[in-house]
This record gives C-alpha cells, sequence and structure tokens, in this order.
C-alpha cells in the first residue's frame, strides 16, 4: 500500500460509515473501524510530513535570502533539526505501511536454547527468557510456559512459551536467531570475561486450518517430570513426548502436573515446528535454498550482543548500539524492537 492508496480507502470507508444500515451489521462495522483507525494513523503522519517539509522549504527561502551571520546560524540549526524529524516521521510512516502488507498473527511460540558456553550459557538463556517475559508483561501480552528443561545453576537448557495478545509477531519476529553475551559469568571466580550464546527461534502458532496432524502419525510417549540433573519430581507420568513419525520432529511438555495440559502444549510446538518446515520448503521452491527462519533472522545468524562491560547492546543487522543493557534486561526492550523495525 502506498500513500495515495490509503487516503483513497480511507475515504471510501468514511462514505460507508455514513450508511445507515452499517450499525445493524456490528461485525463489518467493527472491522471497518479498525482499518479507520489504522489509515487515520497513516494519514496524520502524511500530513505532518507534508508541513514538515512546507516548513523546510521556508527555512531554505529564508537562508538564501539572509544575510545576518547569526541569523543564518539559528536558521542552520533549525534546519538541521527539521531534516532529522522528516527521517524519524519516513521511518514511522513505512512502518504503519509496511504492517498493512503483513499478515496478522496474535500468537507466537518461541524457543531459547543455551549454546555455546556451557553452564553459562544456560543462565544467559534464563536471563533471555526473564527479559522477554519482562517485556511481555509491560505490553499487556498474555504468556505461558510450554516446556523447559533445567540446568543445575537454575539455568536453562531450553524453554519454550507462548505469547499472545494483539499482533505479537510484528514486534518479536526479527528477535530469532544467535544472542551472544560478554560479561563475568556467576561461575568464574577469576574475574574472567566469558562469551556465551543463547539460540532464539520466534514461530508463529498456526490458525487451526493451517495445520491438520493425522493422529495416526503421532508416536506418544509418557514419562515422569524431570528437575535438573534428572532427578524424578514426579511420581506419575504426567510428562509428554510427542514423535512425528513422518517429519521426524519431537516435541516433549512436561511444564503442567496435568498430562492432558502437557499433551496440548506439545500438540502446540509440534504444529509451529511443521508449520515453520513448510514455510521453508516453500521458501525452497521460489528462492532454491534453504532458510531457516522464513522472514526472520536465520537460527544460526548472530544478531546481538550484550557486552556488560561496556555496558552495551549492539544489534549486528542495523549496525546500532544502546548503552543502557541493565534496563533492557528489565524488560525495556521497545526503543530496540521500534528502531529494528524501522530498518529491516
Amino acid at each position: 500500500m502506498n500513500l495515495e492508496e490509503a487516503q483513497k480507502e480511507y475515504d471510501d470507508i468514511v462514505e460507508e460509515f455514513s450508511d445507515p444500515d452499517l450499525v445493524s451489521d456490528l461485525e463489518k462495522f467493527e472491522e471497518l473501524s479498525k482499518k479507520k483507525n489504522y489509515l487515520e494513523k497513516i494519514i496524520t503522519k502524511k500530513n505532518e510530513l507534508r508541513e514538515l517539509k512546507k516548513k523546510i522549504e521556508e527555512d531554505k527561502t529564508i537562508l538564501k535570502a539572509e544575510e545576518n551571520p547569526s541569523l543564518i546560524s539559528l536558521a542552520e540549526n533549525e534546519l538541521s533539526d527539521l531534516y532529522n524529524q522528516e527521517k524519524k516521521l519516513n521511518e514511522e510512516l513505512n512502518v504503519l505501511l509496511k504492517e498493512e502488507s503483513e499478515p496478522k498473527i496474535g500468537s507466537v511460540i518461541i524457543e531459547i536454547r543455551a549454546g555455546t558456553g556451557g553452564k553459562e550459557a544456560s543462565l544467559f538463556a534464563r536471563d533471555l527468557f526473564r527479559m522477554y517475559s519482562k517485556y511481555a508483561s509491560s505490553v499487556g501480552w498474555k504468556q505461558k510456559v510450554l516446556e523447559s528443561r533445567l540446568s543445575d545453576l537454575g539455568g536453562y537448557k531450553e524453554i519454550i512459551f507462548l505469547l499472545s495478545n494483539n499482533d505479537v509477531f510484528s514486534m518479536m519476529k526479527y528477535e530469532g536467531g544467535v544472542h551472544r553475551v560478554q560479561r563475568i559469568p556467576e561461575t568464574e571466580k577469576s574475574g574472567r570475561i566469558h562469551t556465551s550464546t543463547a539460540t532464539v527461534a520466534v514461530l508463529p502458532k498456526p490458525k487451526k486450518t493451517q495445520i491438520k496432524i493425522n493422529p495416526q502419525d503421532l508416536k506418544i510417549d509418557l514419562y515422569r517430570a524431570s528437575g535438573p540433573g534428572g532427578q524424578n519430581v514426579n511420581r506419575r507420568e504426567t510428562a509428554v513426548r510427542i514423535t512425528h513419525l513422518s517429519s521426524g520432529i519431537v516435541v516433549a511438555s512436561q511444564a503442567e502436573r496435568n498430562q492432558r495440559q502437557n499433551k496440548e502444549n506439545a500438540l502446540a510446538i509440534l504444529e509451529a515446528k511443521l508449520l515453520e518446515q513448510k514455510e521453508i520448503a516453500e521458501q525452497e521452491k521460489i528462492h532454491g535454498k534453504r532458510r531457516s527462519q522464513i522472514g526472520r533472522a536465520k537460527r544460526a545468524e548472530k544478531i546481538r550482543t550484550y557486552n556488560f562491560p561496556q555496558n552495551r547492546l549492539t544489534d549486528h543487522r542495523i549496525k546500532k548500539s544502546w548503552k543502557n543493557l541493565e534496563e533492557i534486561f528489565e524488560g525495556k526492550l521497545n526503543p530496540v524492537i521500534e528502531k529494528i523495525k524501522t530498518k529491516l
């Protein structure tokens, strides 16, 4: 969608709202209201941009005619600020226009796994989960742990969780890839800085019509839930492992005390992985090469470094850094995510 199309569609919707019969069709009324609100944001930005360009041209005209050095300096400073505002407005407008062309996905499954770095990597995976969890709470998303495997020190070898509400995918889709941390681990006595990694996968939760699973294609095993070190923490076989025979994908869940709920969790993970596999196959046909994270970062691609000694987060894809690591790990991720959305 471009600006002209947005304006025309907005005018058409405004005209439809003049129809008195519209209020009797509640579903259509709500759909048009949402669309109208979205288009109003675009048009507001467009109008702001038009006024800004007008102001820029006025200042440029003044600069050409002005001879007073102090007034010239003031006009140049103002012009510089106006150019920065114009750049920011263009970025915001591009994000809004791009959102319309993307499917609205209200639920995602996030999979975090400890990578290189031993026990410190599992602690880093724990910290990433805590960061995303706090961010989700701050923006009002629902969250639910589907599966987790703890390390001896209380970190996560793996944790899989569901985030849902609004268009969560548009905010989280660029988090997929390898995250790297540089810091002095809790396990390090000599004070040396270590480098560890964790991988993050962002999988859209499929709608019921997207993935159909044949029950005969499933091998379901029940076992006792276990804690750190592998010790059993449940005397009943409530944990569930599902093997999808045709694809070879194996998923499990022991997050709940209830066997039925663990089975539902495991099936949700399986459906998301099957959808990812389907998208990869479709992309192979189109592009002739494998893409591990469709529309996101590849699983093996290093996307971000969290450098604690320098209090710096760097996103390598857009080559930008932030200097407030503690706040970011407390869930204040919005500035990072919004900047990435405008650049990728």
